[in-house]
């Protein structure tokens, strides 16, 4: 079965199996999560969303993205260069149901 859920304001296509990386969740590492919001389900659309679906995970890992680094540079000019760095936080799961 395939699926697309909404979770943290971003659509994902899982399948049974699947491993998801989504914006971090208030959960622990081994706890079940369970996701209401299910767009489509195989080829019925929701209209926003389907009832009576859920798609069920396990939580595997939160953790910290790898760091990127944001750069900011004008030709030129030797007093604007200004370097940034962000890691962000996210909750691996894998899906066990969808039903």
């Amino acid at each position: 079965m395939n699926a697309v859920i909404k979770v943290g304001g971003k659509q994902y296509y899982v399948t049974e199996g699947s491993e998801i990386f989504v914006e971090k969740l208030d959960c622990e590492q081994g706890d079940i999560v369970n996701f209401d919001q299910v767009l489509m389900l195989d080829s019925k659309i929701g209209n926003p969303y389907l009832t009576g679906v859920t798609v069920q995970g396990e939580v595997l890992k939160n953790g910290k993205m790898k760091k990127i680094n944001v750069f900011k540079y004008k030709s030129k000019d030797r007093s604007n260069r200004k370097k940034q760095g962000h890691r962000q936080p996210y909750t691996r799961i894998k899906i066990t149901k969808i039903g």
